[in-house]
């Protein structure tokens, strides 16, 4: 087969007059009589082919029998587009190609959605189709940043001193928050590999390896249910480093955004060192541990105003032992009316919170009470939430996400990044009766809080940190525990016994024996950080072959029924048939 000469966006009006060798797919094809036209596209763009009966018959006869997406090698000349026909929306669009040879690779059936509508095409015809989706401008795009992005951070992290080390996708299941997917082992009966949540115990034992710096673009599985930002095999850029504290890893990682992101996208200049909020001043703000700042509107806690309020809507909750909070949203705001702020509170549900507009059964006499409690102004409009703390910040980010929205002040271009610092160690669950690690179980405690493990687990802090954007949570980190007194504390505050924290963990209990040094680390979720690139919300869009909010692939058709000779050969056998079956 010949070789191309150029791509179908690579030619140029200095280019006149050469002869080239052009292959890709018919994106258009438009028949003018002694005339065909053709749109050719590759993933570099698209240029224009023209062929001419008059010039050259044969080459003409075949394009008059092309189709949209057939794949076609076409041989010709470039010359410039007649004048008022040019083209300025492409970088091709001075020039087109006089085809003087079109050979056909491979001619293609009608597409189950034309790409030029995908975008109003159900989401799941074009994810069973995916190789076609991806031919879309938008979404090789996503592709290409994707993998700028991950080229500039391998770059700037090999000149910080970074290995780039792969560690095990075969591992041991070990019990540290989400569900593990297992793997049978076929040369061990009844025994199973469990897939990486993530790399977290391997990257600490490299550290006492001695490697000191260690990153990886880590492929990831977590068998949680789905939402837009989440998908059971995921990808993070995860690093560790050695005898560094929490600002040391900050300040690694400000530096390389920094440095990464204006070279992917000219205009976007971040300004160091990022905010930094407590994980109580975010919640008491924003109502979340990933507040999005490109809004300065925050909640106000009106609690021991409620207590005394008049309105036994707002004062029966606080005084059965609830709060009370309020979201004023600014009258001055597009939209900001009372009545489009109660569609958007209507929207919200939180169990056992009830939420308040001004309007709604709230006496006059406590509305101007508040109203001069908080200093208002007549046009500002306003949101109350009452109930238990968790409630009312889990329903007052809701509203002012959703508000934010209606009003049109979550910029697109703007990248609001924070820390979020200071998480408690531990987090009761009182489903389960004990404390549970609001991190993960190898995260130090301050230096600080060390003597209340035993007595006081609840005051107890984390040196634990969260990197937010726009309101996802991009990245989490910690410095680790590389003392083994240390890490049997805090697994015996998590309920487990000396025996079940040896059979869990008897690895890395050992392993920090042996001259662990400090460290600690972060893994960036790239898939997010991407999508927060490309201005989509969903991270399907950034991920060449996702799976659906079901976890099932649409694609492949998985996960999918093996055979009998499959399940013996890995000594299974299924209790229950299939669903559906």
């Amino acid at each position: 087969m010949e070789r191309r000469t150029h791509s179908c966006g690579g030619l140029r009006r200095e280019d006149v007059g050469t002869s080239v060798v052009l292959m890709g797919w018919v994106r258009h094809h438009r028949n003018h009589g002694r005339l065909v036209f053709l749109d050719l596209w590759d993933r570099e763009g698209v240029t224009q082919v023209v062929a001419d009966v008059r010039s050259d018959a044969e080459a003409y006869a075949v394009a008059r029998e092309l189709k949209d997406e057939w794949v076609v090698l076409v041989e010709g000349t470039v010359r410039e587009r007649p004048a008022g026909t040019e083209n300025p929306g492409i970088a091709t669009g001075d020039i087109e190609v006089a085809a003087s040879r079109i050979e056909v690779f491979n001619r293609a059936k009608p597409l189950p959605f034309p790409l030029d509508e995908a975008e109003s095409v159900d989401e799941a015809v074009r994810l069973r189709h995916r190789y076609l989706d991806l031919r879309r401008e938008q979404m090789l795009g996503n592709l290409r940043l994707r993998h700028a992005l991950i080229k500039r951070c391998r770059d700037f992290l090999d000149g910080e001193g970074f290995l780039e080390v792969e560690t095990p996708v075969l591992t041991r299941s070990t019990p540290e928050g989400a569900r593990d997917y297992l793997v049978p082992s076929r040369l061990h009966p009844g025994a199973f590999y469990a897939l990486p949540q993530s790399p977290q115990q391997m990257k600490q034992l490299l550290m006492v390896a001695g490697v000191d710096r260690y990153f990886q673009v880590a492929r990831c599985f977590r068998d949680e249910d789905l939402r837009a930002d989440r998908q059971p095999e995921f990808t993070q850029l995860d690093l560790e480093m050695s005898f560094v504290d929490q600002e040391a890893v900050l300040d690694l990682i400000e530096r390389m955004l920094a440095e990464v992101i204006p070279h992917l996208q000219p205009g976007r200049a971040l300004s160091l060192p990022f905010p930094r909020l407590s994980h109580a001043e975010a919640l008491a703000r924003y109502g979340t541990d990933k507040p999005d700042l490109r809004w300065d509107v925050e909640l106000q806690d009106i609690t021991a105003w409620a207590r005394e309020c008049s309105d036994a809507s707002l004062r029966d909750p606080v005084r059965a032992g609830g709060i009370a909070k309020v979201l004023v949203v600014p009258g001055e705001a597009p939209g900001g009316t009372e009545t489009s702020l109660r569609d958007v509170v209507q929207g919200v549900s939180v169990e056992e919170t009830t939420l308040l507009t001004f309007g709604d059964s709230i006496s006059s006499a406590a509305r101007q009470a508040l109203e001069r409690e908080l200093g208002m102004r007549p046009a500002e409009v306003a949101v109350i939430a009452v109930g238990a703390e968790a409630g009312v910040n889990a329903a007052l980010d809701n509203v002012r996400r959703s508000w934010g929205t209606h009003l049109g002040e979550f910029d697109d271009h703007t990248l609001a990044f924070a820390w979020v610092v200071d998480f408690p160690l531990f987090a009761w669950n009182p489903e389960l009766g004990r404390w549970v690690a609001e991190h993960h179980p190898f995260t130090r405690p301050r230096d600080a809080d060390l003597p209340y493990l035993a007595t006081e687990p609840a005051r107890v802090r984390a040196q634990c940190y969260d990197l937010v954007c726009n309101g996802w949570e991009l990245g989490s980190g910690s410095i680790r525990i590389h003392q083994r007194q240390v890490q049997e504390q805090v697994l015996s505050v998590l309920g487990y016994t000396a025996s079940q924290a040896e059979e869990s963990f008897g690895h890395l209990l050992e392993a920090l024996e042996y001259g662990a040094p400090p460290h600690g680390g972060i893994a960036i979720g790239l898939d997010r950080l991407v999508a927060i690139l490309a201005g989509t919300d969903t991270i399907r869009d950034v991920i060449a072959f996702p799976k659906t909010r079901q976890a099932t692939d649409l694609l492949m058709g998985a996960p999918a029924e093996v055979s009998a000779s499959q399940l013996a050969e890995l000594h299974l056998r299924l209790a229950h048939p299939p669903v559906g079956r």
